[in-house]
């Protein structure tokens, strides 16, 4: 069954089953303590927190997510991607323990043919609180499974919270038996790769107070309203549908996988063994091209541009770890032309917008790549190098040798090498790098760019060049955006480094100017206007600050996003 069609399935099961279809919110969610959305229930979370009321009683989504807490070990095991969709349903205040649990069952045990997913009952297993005598009954009485197959385990693994004081509550996870092949019998509590999880039930029915860990913390009493949140893994019920070993090997991730292997002409898991441990250095490197161009996919699709902070570092590094691997799988010339297609293809299916705007996803994708060819190939001459020195300094049995802050730092300023790949090439080549001396370094570049940036907003700084673009302009810039949000223009200026430049190429900064604008320059205590400049020929601009050095002349502080920029 394809993913595609799981999804389906999910949304119209509880569809009829009376819930509200709720559209998947965008990786970028207005929640100021999150990266990107991480869980299906992130947009649910003021209703859950009493702080709104919701329009439903009952509601269901397939979420996009992505979590990138431990990026270096995508690749590396065989059940961890940075992007993947939760299917949900919610309760508030409606359906509690026994209406979830019986949902549950109907839809894993249904027939294909009913619109089910098909699972054998004797191969599902379920877990409760250790407490939670209610819900251990009714998993009994309204399913029929054995109560030797409900197992009960502690707050650690059965006891849901957000980590901070509010909502809580036991919960229940329903298991699927894979079989002797994949570990010893004993139900989840033995082996969690043999029985793997595919569903949380939530039963949101306490409050919680202050204390750390998944078991430190008091109950303090109970809700005024239950609620239900659960949480399915679709790509990881993809892999049991499909008969496959991992999430890599599902529809939606593998072709890109086979793509990256035909490219390098490598043989995926011809050389590694069962356990993903002993994966070869080949498999976890098209891994990791597999699922960092699906995620940079989707990010871009969800508005993400590569930079160098925040959620924009976040894109740029896994578009850059696919292109190295691409490398070091032995494939020098530009990959991602050949595989993101490939991955837009597949997810189109569920999310078709990616197909209408895949000129915009693929522009953005192509240009970092084309940038960071040029980083790669200076960077990694002078890091190879450094290393060298270092090695034969070093010898042999002597110390593990070690990069200085000042040799990353100056890979970074000058050649633009990120610090992360320093320390994965570095460690490679069993070397470490003295990071502490490098942020140091870096906080005194900031430092020196804040007083930088505070004199040129202040008018303080050199502004030679701003003067030679107001005097070939002629007169103010027209500024427009009291009346609309989108303008036509023409671009009088581009200024790089103190100097005016006639173009500027993808991934490039610069400071253009137009003879007309809709954005508002800082002053009076507004906040500058942001936005996107669109240029004829294609090329594409991402606006992040406007100011106004001399009187009547507006700055737009950008990065070249795809395409080159002209006067």
């Amino acid at each position: 069954m394809e993913t595609a069609e799981i999804r389906r399935r999910w949304l119209a099961f509880f569809e009829n089953k009376g819930h509200t279809v709720v559209p998947s919110a965008p990786l970028l969610y207005d929640d100021p303590t999150l990266l990107f959305v991480n869980a299906a229930m992130v947009p649910f979370k003021p209703y859950f927190l009493g702080q709104q009321t919701p329009p439903y009683d009952r509601a269901t989504s397939v979420q996009k997510c992505v979590r990138t807490g431990d990026i270096e070990e995508v690749g590396k095991t065989s059940r961890h991607l940075t992007f993947f969709q939760m299917n949900g349903n919610f309760s508030f205040g409606d359906y509690f323990k026994k209406g979830a649990i019986k949902l549950a069952w109907e839809l894993l045990t249904g027939s294909i043919e009913s619109g089910g997913y098909g699972m054998a009952p004797e191969r599902l297993w379920v877990t409760v609180y250790d407490d939670d005598d209610e819900a251990a009954a009714l998993w009994v009485k309204h399913t029929g499974i054995p109560a030797d197959r409900v197992v009960r385990r502690g707050m650690k693994d059965n006891f849901w919270s957000m980590g901070v004081p509010g909502p809580c509550g036991p919960c229940s996870e329903i298991y699927y038996d894979r079989g002797p092949d994949y570990g010893q019998e004993g139900g989840p509590a033995v082996d969690e790769d043999r029985y793997l999880e595919v569903w949380n039930l939530v039963f949101m029915q306490n409050i919680r107070g202050e204390g750390g860990g998944k078991e430190g913390y008091p109950i303090l009493g109970d809700l005024p309203a239950k609620n239900v949140d659960t949480g399915m893994g679709l790509e990881r019920m993809a892999s049991l549908l499909q008969g496959v070993d991992n999430l890599y090997e599902i529809d939606e991730v593998f072709p890109v996988l086979a793509k990256a292997a035909q490219m390098t002409g490598k043989v995926y898991g011809e050389q590694s063994g069962k356990d993903a441990a002993t994966s070869h250095p080949d498999d976890v490197g098209l891994r990791v091209v597999a699922d960092h161009v699906r995620s940079s996919l989707m990010l871009i699709g969800d508005g993400v541009v590569p930079g160098n902070e925040g959620r924009g570092y976040v894109l740029r590094r896994m578009l850059r770890r696919a292109v190295r691997s691409m490398r070091l799988l032995g494939y020098e010339e530009p990959a991602l032309p050949a595989l993101l297609p490939v991955s837009m293809e597949k997810m189109s299916r569920s999310y078709p917008e990616l197909r209408t705007d895949f000129a915009r996803i693929g522009a953005i994708a192509y240009a970092e790549e084309e940038a960071f060819g040029r980083t790669l190939t200076s960077g990694t001459t002078i890091l190879d190098g450094a290393v060298s020195r270092l090695k034969a300094k070093a010898g042999a049995g002597g110390a593990v040798p070690v990069l200085s802050g000042d040799e990353a730092f100056e890979l970074h300023d000058t050649f633009g090498f990120p610090i992360d790949l320093t320390l994965e090439m570095a460690a490679e080549q069993g070397v470490s790098v003295d990071e502490e001396g490098f942020r140091r370094l870096m906080g005194q570049q900031r430092e020196r760019a804040k007083a930088d940036a505070k004199a040129k907003k202040t008018g303080h700084g050199d502004t030679s060049a701003y003067r030679e673009v107001a005097d070939a302009l002629g007169r103010a810039v027209e500024f427009t955006g009291y009346d609309e949000l989108r303008s036509e223009a023409t671009v009088v200026g581009l200024i790089q480094n103190g100097a005016t430049v006639r173009s500027a190429g993808a991934g490039e900064q610069i400071e253009l100017v137009l003879d007309r604008t809709p954005f508002y320059a800082e002053g009076g205590g507004q906040l500058a206007d942001g936005g996107r400049i669109e240029l004829v020929g294609g090329a594409v601009v991402e606006v992040r600050d406007v100011q106004a050095p001399l009187t009547g002349l507006s700055v737009h502080r950008a990065v070249v996003v795809s395409g080159e920029v002209g006067v």
